[in-house]
């Protein structure tokens, strides 16, 4: 049941993607553009629009004792703000404005954007799996 409930879930979140147009790198980008002339709020209002469901999900998750398909509900992250975190982030940042893409867009898209997703995908992968190499050869639990 737990994995038909991830699935629905992703599969929303896709549908979700799809309908909004945010599968479409050039929206993202022109999205980014704020000082070129093009800038489009679209994702602002997509952004926007996913505060309302997730603040009743979480008036609804602090009523209950535990989660329906889970043992506990996830604390706050432990570790603060380190190299590590920044580092992620502005890579995850240049990535996304030079590309248009970050993953659940791009996993959305991949179905329909041909050989460039595909390619962006598969470096997508690619990264993971070094990161995830390269943190169990230091002994770091991913």
């Amino acid at each position: 049941m737990r994995r038909l409930v991830h699935f629905g879930s992703g599969a929303l979140f896709g549908l979700g993607l799809l309908v909004s147009d945010m599968i479409d790198p050039a929206r993202v980008l022109a999205f980014l553009d704020v000082a070129g002339g093009a800038w489009d709020p679209t994702l602002a209002f997509v952004m926007g629009g996913a505060l309302i469901p997730m603040a009743v999900a979480w008036r609804v998750a602090a009523a209950r004792a535990r989660p329906a398909f889970g043992d506990r509900f996830p604390g706050p992250p432990s570790g603060g703000i380190d190299a590590r975190l920044l580092g992620g982030a502005a890579l995850f940042g240049a990535g996304w404005g030079l590309v248009g893409f970050c993953p659940g867009p791009a996993l959305s898209a991949l179905l329909v954007g041909g050989w460039p997703v595909a390619v962006f995908v598969a470096a997508m992968l690619a990264g993971m799996a070094l990161h995830g190499w390269r943190l169990g050869r230091r002994g770091v639990a991913v």
